[in-house]
């Protein structure tokens, strides 16, 4: 389906820029990946400037470029796409983690619980009804968010969204929560449901709290009350990488995200300048990790 997509130029969590092109999209599922398949991209429609590929697999590349011959790739971006395997209990899952970290999830999940009472106040929400109070504590925070001040990709708005958001519900194709502090909402996670995979779709937590990581907290409540279900196969963090993904996922497996366009002025220009501004923001970042590697070698040679 065609639609505005922007196309950002992005440091770190800060997108600096954007362009918006009306584009098709193509998004590969994780068992697309994991399974080695490689669905067709959707048709161009007319007045469309091309299409966004998300989550390819690396061997669909050249039939991909083969179905748009002329259109020119940019903004390429590889990188693992996290899962979780929800084979066995909660606990099976709990038991792949170093006694360190559980010891550090247990303690950060006591934290919160403290400021309520010993009680961690977490709610599920899973029926069409439950949607409209999900939406009534959940927007105002997502606004709040970085992922939505600084990226656009905070929790959908308006009539349509919600209507989504029902209809998904009433399928039993979704799953939302929330964690509040004191009654005050401060972290949600948004999961809609594809078949056996539950698909990471909004994650956030208010900045005011974020020394006491309540998105970490939501998210291993969540996972419990998943696990439980015993009906899922995967819970797919999809595209993108972050500690957070890192930290919980099971395994990965690599993919790869980018732009096909339209050969326009406009468009040979708009990719030229995303690429080279990529190429700038991960030199700077591997001459920052440079640096940061060189200062702790020195710390040792000083001890």
């Amino acid at each position: 389906m065609t639609a505005a997509v922007t196309i950002p130029f992005v440091v770190g969590s800060r997108r600096v820029f954007a362009a918006t092109r009306k584009l098709d999209t193509a998004s590969f599922t994780l068992a697309d990946l994991l399974e080695g398949k490689a669905e067709r991209l959707p048709g161009i429609e007319i007045g469309c400037e091309g299409v966004r590929v998300l989550s390819a697999p690396e061997s669909a590349i050249p039939r991909i470029r083969k179905q748009l011959p002329g259109y020119r790739l940019g903004g390429w971006q590889a990188f693992p796409r996290y899962y979780i395997e929800m084979a066995g209990s909660f606990e099976d899952y709990l038991a792949r983690f170093s006694g360190k970290t559980r010891s550090t999830l247990r303690r950060k999940r006591k934290r919160i619980a403290e400021l309520g009472g010993d009680r961690l106040d977490f709610e599920e929400f899973r029926t069409a009804e439950d949607m409209d109070r999900f939406v009534a504590e959940a927007v105002p925070l997502s606004r709040r968010t970085y992922q939505a001040r600084l990226l656009d990709a905070g929790l959908p708005e308006g009539d349509a969204a919600i209507a989504e958001m029902r209809a998904l519900a009433r399928q039993d194709r979704l799953r939302a929560y929330l964690l509040r502090i004191e009654g005050k909402a401060v972290s949600y996670l948004y999961l809609p449901i594809d078949g056996e995979t539950v698909v990471y779709a909004h994650l956030g937590y208010d900045p005011d709290f974020a020394q006491l990581s309540p998105g970490t907290v939501l998210q291993l409540e969540a996972l419990e009350r998943l696990f439980a279900e015993e009906r899922f196969r995967y819970f797919d963090f999809t595209e993108g990488e972050g500690a957070h993904k890192a930290l919980f996922a099971t395994g990965s497996v690599q993919a790869c995200s980018f732009y096909l366009l339209r050969p326009s002025l406009a468009n040979r220009l708009l990719l030229g300048a995303l690429d080279g501004f990529n190429r700038s923001v991960a030199a700077a970042k591997r001459i920052a990790e440079s640096k940061g590697a060189m200062a702790s070698v020195r710390r040792l040679v000083r001890r």
